[in-house]
């Protein structure tokens, strides 16, 4: 824990004869060049005593000794003021990698939120971040592609970078750094490797937006580098360490069609739980002749209201189970998860507690899938929202408003949900030791509407399977990203389509298929995105939560369409 009145040391880049007067610690005068700050940090941090290290321009003014010590008390092990500096978007050749990834798509910089786009003009890092994860890498040509790869290196590993534009003078001036060629580049080998460093170049050339010999130079350089070993996650230390509040009202969303078999051991798992449920709500849209209404004399232990829906359809269902919720917290489950530990709400309410985040996602273990990728092994800001394993602050779905009805009956409405939580500005974290089964029932939920007919990881392990997206995919793109970052998008879906696990054989072979199919995959990929993109003119449609709900005594009830 920090002391009332931390010890931060600060790096003033500016004249040696205006440094001010800085009551918090040390002060090292600097220059802005990669050379001269690597070194800095190399040979002040082993002797450090500091609880952080303040970089910042003095182009700026002096900063505001106060004002730091009140924002080290703010989520984060790092904070900084990169959007508002001009850091966004940055650096571009990421689109070739990353295009739709949530944290690649920049908050209003007018707003505290997360980001990982650092600035050397103004950044504040715990002293432990940079003794776990490193300094800057001293091979870049610019203090700001040096400062980004840091950032990312950081937000990847577990690190919570924050963006606190309160940190700089109002009127500050954003200089919109342009990075060279070689330094994009030199970023996506360090931070994705040799694979995705010759897409990058590749990416480049195609686009002709740089010289076709200054690119090849650029990446015949960088690929001659040694590429730095990825640090170890970062080990984090929650802010708050007293225990989480006993009466917690939390409210467990469920929405069900045609899983009785799965609902019934779902419940009877979530009266178990070591914190009670304050009210389960489960939205029933299973046809009227085959529906259920015994579920009472089966769980009496629970606080359960059942609502009845004549149309099946996720977003309405779940808007519907919201609007009739008064929790304080809102628990999202699947109907078909399974193996669910009866810590899991007790779980989720710590993780809020400490690290006072909004938003806590756990992960799901797939049927099928053998193991997770590492970036979900590792207590980290979350760029997820999954809603069969997430508990939310119901303050914040104020702000973002409930589920978009485009996705009614298509897939990523809660990539959707996320998206405008995270814009918000709210701290999500995923928590990996949150962790329960998800069965991918063959029937019911979204295979109803034929919305998800092929999964991901059952594309991975076939020669023949295909797994392309679906327009309500397309749909979030065109929402939230640029023009470019679609097209790259369909791009990488396109090439993925070519490759899947297993040995040497069954490599090539799946590769010779998907090129023999690669004309109708590319024409079937085009059609779901025009598809997607139409969908824009009749949405969004996104309810907003109403704040005059009343508990509910009855066990049942009916909602009409």
């Amino acid at each position: 824990m920090l002391s009332d009145i931390p010890h931060i040391t600060l790096i003033w880049f500016g004249n040696g004869e205006s440094v001010p007067r800085w009551p918090l610690g040390d002060v090292l005068v600097a220059e802005p060049s990669v050379l001269f700050v690597a070194s800095l940090i190399r040979e002040n941090l082993p002797v450090s005593t500091s609880d952080a290290w303040l970089f910042w321009d003095g182009s700026l003014g002096n900063p505001d000794p106060e004002q730091v010590i009140e924002i080290m008390k703010r989520p984060g092990n790092i904070r900084h003021a990169g959007l508002k500096l001009g850091m966004r978007g940055l650096p571009a050749a990421i689109d070739f990698v990353s295009p739709a990834w949530m944290l690649n798509r920049d908050p209003d910089p007018a707003i505290e939120a997360t980001s990982w786009r650092l600035t050397w003009r103004c950044c504040l890092i715990q002293t432990n971040v940079l003794r776990q994860m490193g300094g800057i890498d001293s091979r870049f040509e610019s203090l700001d592609a040096a400062m980004l790869e840091l950032g990312h290196r950081c937000v990847t590993r577990g690190v919570i970078t924050r963006h606190l534009p309160r940190l700089v003078p109002e009127g500050a001036t954003a200089l919109m750094p342009g990075l060279s060629c070689e330094d994009e580049f030199r970023f996506i080998y360090y931070r994705f490797g040799m694979k995705w460093l010759t897409w990058a170049f590749s990416r480049t050339i195609m686009q002709g937006n740089v010289s076709r010999i200054a690119a090849l130079k650029a990446y015949l350089r960088v690929r001659r580098e040694q590429r730095s070993t990825t640090p170890v996650p970062f080990k984090q230390e929650p802010i708050n360490r007293n225990g989480i509040a006993s009466d917690a009202k939390v409210s467990v969303i469920i929405p069900t069609v045609d899983r009785y078999p799965y609902l019934q051991s779902l419940l009877a798992q979530l009266k178990n739980q070591t914190v009670r449920p304050y009210e389960v709500i489960v939205i029933d849209q299973t046809q009227a002749e085959h529906r259920r209404t015994d579920f009472g004399q089966f769980f009496p232990e629970l606080p359960l209201t059942v609502l009845y829906r004549d149309e099946a359809g996720q977003c309405s269902s779940r808007n519907a189970g919201l609007q009739q919720s008064t929790g304080d917290y809102i628990l999202f489950l699947d109907d078909d998860d399974d193996n669910l530990p009866p810590t899991l709400i007790e779980s989720h309410l710590k993780t809020l507690h400490e690290f006072r985040a909004d938003v806590s996602s756990g992960v799901v273990q797939e049927v099928g899938v053998d193991r997770l990728p590492d970036e979900f092994t590792l207590m980290r800001v979350s760029n997820v929202f999954p809603t069969n394993n997430t508990l939310v602050r119901r303050e914040v779905l104020y702000k973002s408003g409930l589920f978009d009805l485009a996705y009614e009956r298509g897939v990523r409405a809660d990539g959707d949900l996320g998206m405008r939580i995270y814009l918000s500005g709210a701290m999500m974290m995923l928590n990996p030791d949150i962790s329960l089964l998800h069965h991918h029932a063959p029937s019911g939920g979204l295979r109803k509407h034929k919305a998800r007919v092929i999964t991901y990881a059952a594309s991975r392990k076939s020669l023949t399977v295909r797994h392309l997206p679906n327009p309500t995919e397309a749909y979030l793109l065109y929402r939230y990203y640029s023009d470019r970052q679609v097209g790259e998008s369909l791009l990488l879906r396109v090439f993925g389509s070519l490759f899947v696990e297993g040995n040497l054989l069954k490599r090539s072979l799946r590769l010779a298929i998907g090129m023999a199919f690669l004309p109708l995959t590319l024409g079937q990929v085009r059609r779901r995105y025009v598809e997607g993109k139409k969908l824009l003119t009749e949405f969004p449609i996104i309810p907003r939560l109403r704040k005059d709900q009343q508990s509910s005594k009855q066990f049942i009830a009916h909602v009409s369409d």
